[in-house]
């Protein structure tokens, strides 16, 4: 099953994906993709649904991020070992964990706006898991009980902030539009290896990410747990799960980029695509 959110910024309503591929509105069903409609009761009663009945989203409607902006935008540094590499870090021993800024979350296609005066501003594709059931020290054997479905993130990064600038890497993760996700929540029983999912990332065409969640350190059971030992997960929360090689900072022999008046286009298979027009701040 896939979910989504449809409509202005703020006033978003949700949506699910009818057996055709047709967008159909829920909101004569749910108000919010909210913790109730999350649990595995709520998904259930969702799947129940003759979605076809229900009415067509109009086109050209805009696609929200396809859950409310969570409680915690937790990302996971350095998750692919050629990402290390081409960072110039060593491979973490434990998971690396930051938090994105709220005001950073935003839709699939909305803008990227580059902040005023930023030079290194950079893509990311990654899996996000979305919880369904919250909890702490959640084990490993039963962590995937606790997702509701999985989405895409652009972990967008500004690199002189982020690396340059001191302190934690928060700074260059956390401006606005810099955590744009979905379009969909595809429930976890239609991505039965959340290990084993191509993804990828164009800028102008060009693909400069190739990646498969295979080759993560630490895998969606094992992140899932860990994180839970230090944050409490909440039903909405999205985990974003690390990015492969790829990013513009890692191009030899000298890095590429975003500027004002690019396309970046980005997907994982089985969970749709997003693309991003760059704007200036």
């Amino acid at each position: 099953m896939k979910l989504f959110r449809h409509g202005a910024v703020g006033a978003e309503r949700p949506g699910i994906v009818d057996g055709s591929g047709a967008l159909r509105d829920l909101s004569g069903v749910i108000a919010e993709i909210d913790a109730a409609t999350l649990s595995d009761a709520g998904l259930a009663r969702l799947a129940a649904l003759d979605a076809a009945t229900l009415p067509l989203v109009p086109a050209g409607t805009r696609i929200g991020a396809p859950v409310p902006r969570p409680v915690n935008f937790i990302c996971i540094g350095l998750n692919y070992a050629d990402h290390a590499a081409e960072s110039g870090l060593k491979v973490p021993e434990e998971p690396i964990i930051f938090i994105k800024a709220g005001s950073a979350y935003s839709g699939p296609n909305d803008d990227i706006v580059i902040p005023p005066g930023a030079k290194e501003t950079d893509w990311e594709v990654e899996l996000g898991v979305i919880i369904g059931t919250g909890g702490s020290h959640i084990a490993e054997d039963s962590a995937l009980d606790h997702v509701a479905g999985y989405c895409i993130v652009n972990d967008v990064s500004e690199r002189e902030y982020q690396i340059r600038r001191g302190g934690t890497w928060d700074k260059g993760k956390g401006c606005p539009s810099f955590g744009p996700t979905g379009p969909f929540l595809v429930t976890r029983d239609e991505v039965p290896d959340p290990q084993a999912l191509d993804l990828w990332c164009e800028v102008d065409g060009k693909r400069m990410q190739n990646g498969n969640t295979r080759t993560m350190i630490f895998g969606v059971k094992t992140l899932v747990s860990y994180v839970s030992r230090f944050i409490h997960l909440q039903p909405g929360d999205v985990i974003a799960t690390g990015t492969p090689p790829g990013v513009g900072m890692g191009i030899k022999p000298e890095p590429v980029f975003l500027r004002p008046g690019q396309t970046v286009r980005l997907g994982i298979a089985g969970l749709g695509e997003q693309t991003q027009k760059t704007i200036g701040g």
